[in-house]
């Protein structure tokens, strides 16, 4: 028997193990590739173990977190099973330590700490996405656009102050840099070599920076005034760094904070730049439009 408060904790752990063992199951029924597959529904496996083995204690059944469960699966095919297992490592890991304690008043309980290790390093070990091998390509579309765009638009926002005609010729100028850049990933992956596909390289560089100039362009044809736009512009391209760093951070075991300031400083001290040089040119200038 176990007093009232282990018995709540291995309630919580109950419940973590079965709503765990239905998230690696469903993650099993959407992988392609057939040994993941099957190392998936062996980890769920093991949770229905694990949450048996608490039942032993606890005498009680526990129903699964519908909602987690329905997360992680969409997080998985929305954004990669690498990020979605890297997010469930987080949880695990805080699992872990309540184990650890909990397995210093039930020797028997070690079983279950050794079996999540086991878990982290299969999963790590058995993770091959695409879309994870091709990140550098999309760090550098991105990054680039971020840099090249959000500069170009604050320098032409003071040159022109003109939303429609500054949207305008950051568009062309973002579809020509694009274009560019896929094609310059293509070619320098393809001298490189290796198991990277030069193609799909630069098709995910291709498609990193289109996204981004999008996102950047768009304020220029929604407001009329031209600063209205430009601050919009720099707070989509703060949420792209902020949502793509966390996604990098996750995925890649990477420092989130680090990332992100290097990112947004960099990016912003260029549009600072850009912006003082779009003042000069049109007081030396002296152009109207």
């Amino acid at each position: 028997m176990v007093d009232a408060g282990v018995r709540e904790v291995l309630l919580t752990a109950q419940r973590n193990e079965i709503t765990e063992h239905h998230i690696y199951k469903r993650l099993a029924q959407i992988m392609r590739d057939e040994h993941n597959s099957q190392v998936l529904r062996q980890i769920a496996d093991d949770e229905l173990d694990h949450y048996r083995f608490w039942q032993q204690y606890t005498h009680g059944e526990a129903e699964p977190d519908r909602w987690k469960v329905a997360r992680y699966v969409f997080i998985a095919r929305v954004l990669g099973l690498t990020f979605s297992i890297k997010l469930m490592e987080r949880s695990e890991e805080r699992a872990q330590d309540v184990y650890a304690e909990v397995a210093g008043r039930l020797p028997s309980a070690e079983r279950i700490v050794h079996d999540e290790d086991r878990h982290e390093h299969e999963l790590i070990g058995m993770l091959d996405e695409e879309r994870l091998r091709y990140i550098g390509s999309m760090v550098l579309g991105l990054n680039d656009a971020l840099v090249e765009l959000t500069g170009a638009l604050a320098g032409l926002t003071l040159a022109l102050q003109n939303a429609r005609v500054i949207g305008m010729a950051g568009l062309i100028t973002g579809i020509a840099a694009s274009l560019s850049m896929a094609a310059s990933e293509y070619l320098s992956t393809k001298s490189e070599g290796g198991r990277q596909d030069p193609l799909k390289a630069s098709l995910y560089t291709g498609v990193a920076y289109v996204f981004t100039v999008i996102l950047l362009i768009a304020p220029f044809f929604i407001f009329d005034h031209f600063l209205a736009a430009i601050a919009l512009t720099l707070i989509n391209a703060l949420i792209i760094i902020l949502v793509f760093t966390f996604y990098i951070s996750v995925a890649r075991d990477l420092d989130f904070r680090h990332r992100f300031l290097e990112m947004a400083a960099i990016s912003f001290g260029v549009a600072a730049l850009s912006f003082g040089i779009g003042f000069a040119v049109r007081e030396v200038l002296g152009i109207e439009i």
